[in-house]
């Protein structure tokens, strides 16, 4: 899909650069892929923690006194 978007040129520069890409589109859809899957992730390890899935072997209470 395409789309017009309004990106200041330094985040673009360094999001070209944290990427690695060299061109504007890849670097932003790599940037967007990253940033969607670090906050899926976010959003499973707080369910995880708020014992949202009911079948989870352990309770957060588990996990702290295993780590320890």
């Amino acid at each position: 899909m395409r789309i017009t978007i309004d990106i200041d040129d330094q985040i673009l520069a360094d999001a070209m650069r944290v990427t690695g890409e060299t061109k504007k589109g890849p670097a932003v859809v790599k940037a967007a892929r990253e940033f969607v899957r670090r906050q899926m992730a976010r959003e499973f390890g707080r369910k995880v923690m708020e014992g949202e899935f009911g079948d989870y072997p352990m309770t957060n209470d588990q996990i702290e006194d295993f780590d320890r």
